[in-house]
């Protein structure tokens, strides 16, 4: 319940949490922002999101509440293409409001593309770059980077995806610029652990590939394959307990908020 409650006082955007709608008042009072979704108990925190992220535009139609609610429509639209697919064998009417409701998300999505495709807010200049590849947009982000106007874990992830494709040492300082970024007591993103071994075993970096997976591992990552590395590690007479605890030391340093590149 208090999750619930933290989750209408963030997206309602109104003047404080006392005052924050529900779900059921929004659709009593707005119709218009809940008739056209699915009616069914399907993709119900999806739906619910959707429902909060138009009050909010309603309200307050700036480009931040745009991208909440074009990544609401996002989600919501995943969500209810899989419902709509499982046909309902009693009740027609439950299919044919998830296709309504998939058709909504689709249009929506059109429509806050084409209103921020011009804008510069952060979020939706990597958005219109990742999503529809808006060379322009992703420059964007790169001149306001250089003026280091992007210094957050997730735009230095996000950057990192992009230079990845032509630039693995650059890909690589981002990443670790991330993880310099990353808040004491915040879960780093697992996916950049992840790209650091990719990366660093494509690079043939052993080493460095077997301590990003441990600390992967170690950070809940699932399906993470050791053996090649160990083997390759082992052949080059590597003390496996060493670089493991070079790994855990690593992740401590992420979790405390003290990691600095090594580079």
């Amino acid at each position: 319940m208090l999750k619930k409650l933290s989750a209408l006082c963030l997206l309602s955007l109104l003047v404080g949490c006392d005052n924050a709608k529900s779900i059921r008042e929004i659709c009593d009072e707005n119709s218009q922002f809940c008739a056209d979704l699915n009616t069914d108990s399907h993709c119900n925190t999806e739906r619910a999101d959707v429902i909060l992220g138009r009050y909010a535009e309603s309200k307050t139609p700036d480009d931040a509440t745009k991208y909440k609610l074009l990544s609401a429509f996002h989600d919501y639209a995943k969500c209810v293409e899989l419902a709509a697919s499982i046909e309902h064998i009693k009740l027609k009417e439950k299919t044919t409001s998830r296709v309504n409701g998939h058709l909504t998300a689709l249009k929506e999505i059109n429509r806050l593309s084409k209103e921020t495709r011009n804008s510069q807010y952060p979020h939706l200049l990597f958005y219109h770059w990742s999503r529809n590849g808006d060379e322009g947009a992703i420059q964007s982000l790169i001149a306001m980077d250089e003026k280091r106007e992007l210094e957050t874990s997730e735009f230095q992830y996000k950057l990192a995806t992009y230079y990845t494709k032509f630039d693995s040492d650059l890909a690589i300082d981002k990443l670790y610029h991330a993880l310099e970024l990353n808040p004491a007591g915040n879960e780093a993103k697992p996916e950049i652990y992840t790209a650091l071994t990719n990366m660093f075993y494509q690079m043939e970096e052993h080493k460095l590939s077997y301590i990003w997976a441990l600390v992967a591992k170690e950070a809940g990552v699932q399906n993470i394959d050791l053996a090649p590395l160990e083997y390759e590690l082992t052949n080059q007479g590597k003390s496996l307990g060493e670089l493991a605890n070079l790994a855990a030391d690593t992740l401590s340093r992420i979790e405390d908020g003290n990691f600095t590149s090594p580079r």
